[in-house]
């Protein structure tokens, strides 16, 4: 019977997180668990740049503060000169800015929107709840994601973004206990509504529904799309 196995094939990856801090923790975690190694020289080389002075990105969309656009693409180039094959930015409302320049990036970046969507519509083909920082949501990024594979996505109404933007708060001042009890709440009133799985298209959202005690098979975390995404670019499938 034929053997698989996976194998890193050299390709160095390149992270700018700080958006926020704990959201680029959890993505190197899950990175560090789901890739095939057992020794520490199985894993792939990974430079970090833990950016936490990128301005606000939901308050650039909306008019209210600098623009990100010219930190994130010097941080993606200086990860570039230091050698990285890959890029990957576990924060999904930076991706309404990196879509600017991405063409003129020397390497691949893999897309925390794109990968999600697949996901998400991989779990679920009749669609999900989004929850997302309001700044994602008006920018349409995972709604002309989600058009393209002609897949469904269901928004909360004004009053639970609200609850969802105070989850992402709330994890971001590592108050967790309190993220996970508001998104509890929340998604059981969504799943009232509509009994579909929940999408969470912030990196913050993640550790909030972790926190929530919420059945981990009813939600596609774009932290963990991203990292799957990744693993998938660092590691190369050898039949033996």
């Amino acid at each position: 019977m034929e053997e698989v196995k996976y194998v890193k094939n050299g390709k160095k990856l390149g992270v700018v997180g700080g958006m926020g801090p704990a959201a680029a923790a959890e993505f190197l975690r899950q990175l560090a668990v789901k890739c095939p190694a057992s020794i520490d020289q199985e894993h792939p080389v990974i430079y970090m740049l833990g950016d936490s002075e990128i301005p606000d990105r939901g308050a650039a969309i909306f008019g209210q503060g600098p623009s990100p656009a010219l930190r994130l693409k010097q941080d993606l180039l200086q990860l570039c000169a230091m050698g990285a094959d890959v890029l990957a930015v576990p924060c999904n409302t930076a991706h309404y800015f990196i879509n600017e320049f991405v063409e003129e990036l020397p390497v691949p970046l893999v897309h925390i929107i794109e990968e999600t969507v697949l996901a998400a519509q991989k779990l679920s083909p009749e669609g999900v709840w989004m929850l997302s920082t309001k700044g994602t949501r008006a920018s349409g990024l995972y709604q002309k994601v989600a058009d393209k594979y002609h897949f469904t996505l269901y928004i909360p109404n004004e009053e639970q973004s609200d609850r969802v933007q105070e989850v992402i708060n709330q994890v971001k001042a590592n108050h967790f206990l309190q993220a996970g009890t508001i998104m509890k709440a929340l998604v059981e009133e969504l799943w009232q509504e509509r009994d579909l799985p929940v999408m969470t298209a912030c990196t913050e959202l993640p550790l909030g529904y972790d926190a929530s005690g919420l059945p981990q098979e009813r939600s596609i975390s774009s932290i963990g799309a991203l990292a799957d995404a990744v693993v998938r670019q660092l590691y190369d499938e050898v039949r033996l």
